[in-house]
């Protein structure tokens, strides 16, 4: 008779589940708020106003990932775990993102020179840099309690504080854009929503102690840390160059569209994965800890997310014109063949980034270090080849670079998780297949569509789009449907599937 599971096995999935459930659900309701509200928002703003936004955004990029997130997150899977540690994790952040506020302040000017832009441009680069050096004194109020509450797998006050915080956010860009406040709306409602953040965080975790600001006895906090600031570095890189090589060429005007098109693209990189890879982090370490293999875990992980991403990209990709025309308005139009381009490169910069947490739990911060470095000289290089065609070549370069990266990291990373690409290969080929097909079938209907309005034909070929991808799912890859389906509603495909 075989012997039960041990404990931490036998409920880790229902755990996870739950973690996966208020973190991501309130994710999405909280997005639906938020992309309704950006709506609003760039349609009354102009492309111009976020060019100059997107310039803010390489500096508090660059100076943020020295914000020492990997300090806190080095709580996460430390043994040693106590008030103590906690103090000091605490006073490191503050020192930290208070000298990173300072430095904003004083280096406004010099930032904005940077970009060569008219008197005036250089005058609001700089104010709104110097009100944008408030943005780093909430994290160590956001860092320290999420570490402590994700070590538990507790993801529903943090769930539920980040869905207060963004209500918030949304709030004060609709006032600030109807009070005409223009490109400060920008400025704003990032503000309010980490102060809301940071206050619920702190009451929810019950975060009442005094930083300590000794450090004796913190070693393994602080090579952690030092680590994840060191792949942080090349992640900045890799994430800021296409703007910093952009932002001495292009107008703000060019800019802006790419910006934009950017964002669009990664929505579900940036909105949908970092909370799910923020639950994967812990129970990866959670897995590790107990004996049992990350490997698989990551496969099945890999497996659901990119079922989810590859039809959403490669129909973003062929239904860009209607979906700007429609959503955005023609003042966006130049954006449609940046947003095409950008979203056949998502699926692979999604994947590698799924990475991270499992080697980052398993102990080998230095794969991701190295993977991050080798990706800051490729997407490097490709941007300062692709700016020469000006807004598209940065665009291709997305599109050459990214394949580049995801075989880097996987080379490094499956080896140590004690799997392989086949393993990958095999668990990603039926959605990508199914995917390609559905791409396909949109397109040519596209073709049949001429004279349609924008919404009617966006309608149209999105319903086309599911019905062609659940449908080919359901013929030829009937298991792999029913794991989605399961993921999404809880519920089995009639038949147990």
């Amino acid at each position: 008779m075989s012997q039960p599971p041990p404990p931490v096995v036998s409920t880790f999935g229902t755990r996870v589940r739950m973690a996966v459930f208020w973190r991501s659900g309130t994710q999405i309701v909280s997005q639906i708020v938020a992309w309704g509200v950006t709506i609003f928002v760039m349609r009354m703003l102009d492309p111009r106003d976020y060019g100059l936004f997107t310039m803010t955004q390489v500096v508090t990029t660059v100076l943020n990932f020295l914000n020492g997130y990997g300090f806190a997150n080095a709580l996460i899977r430390t043994e040693s775990f106590d008030t103590r540690r906690i103090r000091q994790t605490f006073g490191m952040l503050i020192l930290l993102n208070g000298s990173l506020a300072v430095v904003q302040l004083l280096a406004a000017p010099l930032a904005a020179a940077y970009f060569h832009k008219s008197a005036i441009d250089q005058s609001t680069l700089t104010a709104m840099l110097r009100w944008q050096a408030l943005i780093y004194l909430p994290v160590p109020f956001i860092a320290v309690p999420s570490a402590i509450l994700a070590r538990g797998l507790d993801f529903k006050k943090q769930a539920i504080t980040n869905l207060l915080s963004a209500l918030s956010g949304a709030v004060t860009a609709f006032v600030c854009v109807s009070l005409g406040y223009g490109v400060w709306t920008l400025v704003a409602a990032p503000i309010v929503t980490l102060s809301t953040r940071a206050l619920g965080l702190t009451i929810a975790a019950r975060l009442l102690v005094w930083p300590s600001f000794n450090l004796k006895g913190a070693g393994d906090i602080v090579r952690y840390g030092t680590a994840m600031l060191a792949a942080q570095f090349f992640w900045i890189i890799q994430s800021q160059a296409d703007v910093t090589i952009g932002g001495r060429v292009l107008e703000p005007h060019a800019l802006g569209l790419y910006g934009e098109a950017l964002f669009i693209t990664q929505i579900f990189t940036g909105k949908f994965l970092p909370p799910l890879n923020e639950v994967a982090f812990p129970s990866y370490a959670e897995l590790a800890k107990s004996g049992a293999s990350v490997g698989p875990a990551f496969i099945t992980a890999a497996k659901l997310v990119m079922a989810l991403t590859l039809p959403l990209y490669f129909g973003l990709s062929v239904t860009a014109g209607p979906l700007v025309a429609t959503v955005l308005g023609h003042k966006w139009l130049e954006m449609i063949p940046l947003v095409s381009l950008l979203a056949l490169a998502m699926p692979f910069w999604t994947l590698q980034l799924m990475f991270q947490p499992a080697t980052n739990a398993l102990g080998l911060p230095k794969i991701y270090v190295y993977s991050h470095a080798i990706g800051a000289a490729i997407l490097v290089t490709c941007f300062l080849i692709g700016i020469h065609w000006g807004v598209s070549g940065l665009a291709i370069g997305w599109l050459v670079a990214t394949p580049l990266l995801l075989i880097v990291t996987a080379r490094m990373s499956l080896p140590a998780m004690r799997t392989s690409a086949g393993a990958l290969v095999i668990a990603l080929w039926p959605s990508l297949l199914a995917a390609t097909a559905m791409a396909a079938s949109v397109h040519y209907a596209s073709k049949l569509m001429t004279g349609w309005a924008d919404h009617n034909q966006l309608i149209t070929l999105v319903a086309l789009g599911a019905t062609v991808y659940i449908g080919l799912l359901y013929v030829f890859a009937r298991q792999a449907l029913g794991e989605l389906v399961m993921l999404v509603t809880k519920r089995r495909l009639p038949g147990g599937i």
